[in-house]
């Protein structure tokens, strides 16, 4: 196979391979050098490092020259890099890294052949984000399927895990599967064996990934599979929020509760109400949750029918409600991070052997604030206001510690932490949280009759509300501002979208200028 450029003379074939550390992106690029020098092809590799953001994100760039097209005495001149619009194939091992190389310009609509897991890792700013600032992943899939002149998706992540193998062998046989490059599958798979490391999951997840490819060129994969932080063996309150996985049942401790929401809530709220049960029970217990129902009764008093409007603030209340009443506390935090599930999720991440020991570290930097929250009030009051109690406690606060909850010390160090929940009903935290819930409650009973529409705003600024430590305190400085100007927003006939700019705009940066310069317009 002889490739020419514009002129009719041979030209290279060019590969681009985009990768995040750990992927095996540098193995991707020695079986394609491997490849085309058992074939009769010259070949050459470069990489290219990119930024921790992206996990140590590389773009692995290869040039292959037919040795047939060399002149007598001459060699071919390889660049060192990819240049846009001159690459044959793009490689993206990721969602994100595919709309990277779509941004640089390397996917060309009458050359470029784009193979790209429809998985997604989340970037540093998608995390470190205050709202929720996910690049949309149907934006991406519709672009790839735009610039690329042949564009193949699918949850290679996915099938390389069933494979037990890393991402790099299903990519390589989505590429083999393409046929843009001019060898057979036997040859592909050869290199594989040649490298001698792993040959056995890789040729699984070779054929895996070569047979999504054939299904992919035909239909593009639209389904987009993205990594959440809940795991298939995650806690009941870690599932009830988890969206698309609100439980269909409860347990028999919350049976009666159930019956009670059954018989007295309307069967729209239920999904929601019944996630909300199962998380207040699981924070602290079915009391608890019973006061989680207790709670919303007012507001459902307050209605004026079941009509759609009205359901949705009844929803929209119960599922911030369920966050609110579940805020993170030192007990809560250490609670999380001592259950087995998590050990098992995080075994799980790394591929753990029965011949393999899993240590892991956790980074805690409690201030004399989350300190005194988890005190009886009285005592937390006293510690917040005394200076000696600063003096004392101060020097223990100032610098973070790491934790190492898989050994016996530093789990049980954590397990006496958590057993703090047991006194949570009379901590400071406790006493303050239920204070700033009925006002918040207050405000949307209010509104529910006549305002249905700003009411349910109310109910979703909480989520302006959460973390611990400086993001809490941040998020409710934001929220207290924001309804010190809701008696403005029910005077205004557009107090609603008003409201929304108003949350979106604390959302948007941790500095409060953005919110300061909408507040200013209100």
């Amino acid at each position: 196979m002889s490739i020419g450029n514009e002129t009719g003379a041979p030209r290279a074939l060019t590969i681009a391979v985009l990768a995040m550390g750990g992927e095996g992106g540098g193995v991707l690029a020695d079986w394609l050098v491997d490849l085309a020098e058992h074939n009769g092809y010259l070949a050459q590799t470069t990489s290219v490092p990119g930024v921790a953001q992206r996990t140590g994100a590389t773009v692995y760039y290869i040039e292959m020259f037919r040795e047939a097209d060399v002149p007598p005495g001459k060699a071919p001149v390889m660049a060192l890099g990819p240049v846009p619009g001159e690459v044959d194939v793009v490689i993206a091992s990721e969602l994100m890294e595919a709309g990277r190389a779509l941004q640089r310009g390397l996917v060309a609509d009458d050359r470029t052949t784009l193979i790209a897991s429809t998985h997604r890792v989340y970037s540093m700013t998608e995390r470190t984000a205050m709202g929720d600032d996910r690049v949309d992943s149907a934006a991406l899939l519709e672009g790839g399927r735009v610039a690329a002149r042949r564009f193949v998706a699918a949850d290679f992540s996915r099938i390389a895990e069933d494979a037990g193998s890393p991402i790099s062998p299903a990519l390589y046989g989505a590429l083999a599967a393409t046929g843009a490059l001019p060898f057979g599958r036997e040859r592909f798979e050869d290199a594989i064996r040649r490298g001698g490391v792993g040959v056995k999951a890789s040729l699984e997840a070779f054929a895996a990934g070569f047979d999504a490819a054939i299904a992919g060129q035909e239909t593009v994969l639209h389904e987009t599979t993205v990594r959440r932080e809940v795991p298939a063996a995650a806690s009941p309150a870690e599932a009830s929020a988890a969206p698309g996985r609100l439980p269909a049942a409860v347990g028999p401790r919350l049976a009666s509760l159930e019956e009670r929401m059954a018989r007295e809530f309307p069967a729209k709220c239920h999904a929601v109400l019944r996630a909300g049960l199962v998380r207040a029970a699981d924070y602290q217990d079915v009391a608890y949750a019973g006061e989680y129902l207790d709670r919303l009764v007012p507001l459902l008093s307050a209605l004026p029918d079941r009509g759609a409007a009205s359901m949705e603030v009844l929803s929209e209340t119960a599922r911030h409600l369920a966050l609110w009443m579940t805020y993170e506390d030192v007990a809560r935090v250490a609670d999380l991070k001592t259950r087995g599930a998590r050990f098992a999720r995080v075994a799980a991440e790394v591929r753990l052997t029965p011949a393999q020991q899993l240590e892991i570290n956790e980074f805690m930097h409690p201030r004399l604030e989350e300190l005194a929250d988890a005190m009886p009030a009285w005592l937390g009051r006293w510690m917040m206001r005394s200076a000696f109690a600063r003096a004392c406690i101060g020097p223990f606060t100032r610098k973070g510690r790491v934790v190492r909850t898989s050994s016996l010390r530093g789990f049980l160090l954590l397990y006496a932490v958590a057993g703090l929940r047991g006194m949570r009903r009379a901590s400071l935290r406790y006493r303050v949280e239920r204070e700033r819930m009925d006002r918040w409650m207050e405000a949307i009973v209010s509104l529910a009759a006549g305002q249905p529409a700003l009411a349910v705003e109310v109910a979703r600024a909480q989520r302006l509300i959460k973390g611990y430590g400086d993001t809490h305190v941040r998020g409710w400085g934001n929220f207290q501002r924001i309804m010190s100007v809701l008696p403005a927003l029910r005077q205004a006939d557009d107090g609603p979208p008003r409201l929304r700019a108003l949350v979106k705009a604390a959302l948007s940066d941790d500095s409060g200028r953005a919110l300061e310069e909408k507040l200013a317009t209100v």
